[in-house]
C-alpha cells in the first residue's frame, strides 16, 4: 500500500516516488503482446530472421509493449495515494523511445512525481516522469510522462 496521500502530494513533487522490480521482457512476452495487438513484424517475433537481418542481432520488444510496462510498474512502485478510491489513466504528454529492449531483457520503472493539478470535488491530476530503465543500458528504454486522474475516496481529507 501506498504512504502517498491526496493531501499530501505536494510535499513530493519534482520527488522520486520509487523504484519497481526488475521484469523479464522474454519472447513468450512480446510474441502475447504480438497476438493480442496483431503487430506481428518480423524484428519482434521471427527469432531466426531477427538474429540473421536485425541490426539488433536478436529480436526487440514492441515499443508500446515498452510502454504498457509503465502502468502495471508504476502501480507496483505505489504511486496511487491511498486514501484515493481510484487511479485512471488521463493520457500521456509525452513518449521518446530512447534504445530497444532486446528479447530476455530486464527493465524497471523508475518514477518522479512532477506535477499535480487540484479538480473539482477532490480530484486530482498526477502528472509522473516515467523511465523504463534496461538492465545494462547506459540508455532507458523509453520516458514518458503520463497522467492520471486520482478520484478520492469517500472521506479523503480534501
Amino acid at each position: 500500500m501506498s504512504n502517498l496521500t491526496l493531501a499530501g502530494l505536494g510535499e513530493h513533487v519534482g520527488k522520486e516516488l520509487g523504484l519497481s522490480d526488475w521484469v523479464a521482457i522474454d519472447q513468450q512476452r512480446i510474441d502475447t503482446f504480438a497476438s493480442c495487438t496483431g503487430d506481428h513484424q518480423w524484428i519482434h517475433v521471427d527469432v531466426e530472421r531477427a538474429r540473421r537481418e536485425s541490426p539488433f542481432r536478436g529480436p526487440i520488444a514492441h515499443g508500446y509493449l515498452t510502454l504498457a510496462m509503465v502502468a502495471p510498474l508504476a502501480m507496483q512502485v505505489g504511486i496511487i495515494p491511498r486514501d484515493a478510491a481510484a487511479g485512471l489513466n488521463y493520457g500521456v504528454d509525452k513518449v521518446r523511445f530512447l534504445t530497444p529492449v532486446p528479447a530476455g531483457a530486464r527493465v524497471r520503472l523508475r518514477v518522479v512525481l512532477s506535477g499535480i493539478e487540484p479538480r473539482d470535488g477532490g480530484q486530482v491530476i498526477m502528472k509522473t516522469l516515467n523511465t523504463l530503465e534496461v538492465e545494462g543500458s547506459e540508455k532507458p528504454a523509453l520516458i514518458a510522462e503520463t497522467l492520471a486522474l486520482l478520484i478520492p475516496a469517500a472521506g479523503a481529507k480534501q
